[in-house]
């Protein structure tokens, strides 16, 4: 049989978080709730910042495609284990595992450089306050989203192509809830040495790449903030990028525990609860994070209820 017959009907099982039925009903019930959260809270965020015009900025523009890739990000596993956690057969097809795999490593590189652009934004504003508007003009800001959105893809496609051509035998059984990297490695039949070479070559320069710079811009913002005589400038320049020290803490520090060690089955039982994190945890959290810490974003979700809230009474 030819290897491309042998993967159209090809089917892989997701062996998932658990498989006790009253367990899996409960899980269904909170990732559910926390997806729906998700999505709430992200598309409420990009509407917040296209239609309010005191967040028409370059700090909102990138935060509203952060919510867009948190979107898209949550929507790569979410739905399908979703159906799984209600299914007896929890499987995915050969092309739904490729696009998945393609797509969680597409998004991962596109957000680390999504938070390292938005680092940038953060020290030309607190370092160079008077030149703002015209440092990060409408053509930088595109290109500054346009540049992860191109690396993600790029990426994630060279990793799925890589993975896939390796040749899979014997039981098709994923030990995790969505089609991730480690452990298909670990059913190849074929040699992986190049795809875990790969993918550590790859891992290892994204987010070292990235996480310098949001690094230097936060010790050059840190610089600039000693310099501030008063303490209320101190506290309002601080404020502006405490938000994206939260987000950037528990993305790149749940990433690291997932993919900077060798694949392992304790490895990969560990990453599955690791997962649950990044996953679902971190996208749902963003917004929530961003709207009570920026008072911008905050008075802004004010307004808007108030005004619902007046347009509905007024009727």
């Amino acid at each position: 049989m030819s290897s491309a017959n042998r993967t159209t009907g090809m089917e892989f099982i997701l062996l998932g978080l658990t498989d006790d039925p009253v367990l899996e009903k409960i899980l269904f019930g909170v990732f559910l709730l926390i997806y729906l959260i998700t999505l709430a809270g992200n598309l409420c965020m990009i509407v917040l910042i296209r239609t309010t015009s005191l967040l028409q900025r370059p700090m909102y523009f990138f935060l509203s495609h952060l919510s867009f890739v948190d979107i898209c990000y949550s929507s790569n596993i979410t739905p399908n284990m979703l159906s799984n956690l209600l299914s007896d057969k929890k499987t995915i097809s050969y092309a739904g595992c490729f696009s998945q795999c393609l797509l969680f490593i597409a998004l991962v590189i596109t957000e680390f450089y999504m938070l390292a652009s938005m680092a940038m934004d953060r020290y030309a504003a607190i370092c160079s306050p008077l030149h703002y508007r015209t440092t990060m003009s409408r053509n930088l800001c595109i290109c500054l989203v346009t540049v992860p959105y191109a690396c993600g893809f790029l990426n994630g496609l060279s990793q799925a192509l890589l993975t896939f051509h390796l040749s899979f035998c014997g039981s098709l059984e994923i030990n995790h809830f969505y089609c991730a990297h480690p452990p298909l490695m670990m059913l190849a039949c074929s040699e992986a040495h190049v795809k875990k070479m790969a993918i550590f070559a790859v891992a290892g320069f994204t987010s070292s790449s990235s996480l310098f710079i949001i690094l230097l811009s936060c010790l050059l913002i840190l610089v600039a903030i000693l310099r501030i005589c008063s303490a209320e400038g101190r506290h309002k320049a601080f404020s502006t990028c405490g938000s994206h020290l939260a987000t950037v803490t528990t993305f790149y520090g749940t990433l690291f525990c997932m993919y900077l060690r060798p694949a392992s089955e304790k490895s990969v039982e560990e990453s599955k609860i690791i997962a649950v994190f990044y996953a679902f945890l971190s996208p749902m959290l963003n917004p929530l994070i961003y709207s009570l810490w920026n008072k911008d974003v905050f008075h802004a979700m004010q307004q808007m209820v108030k005004a619902n809230l007046f347009h509905k009474i007024a009727m």
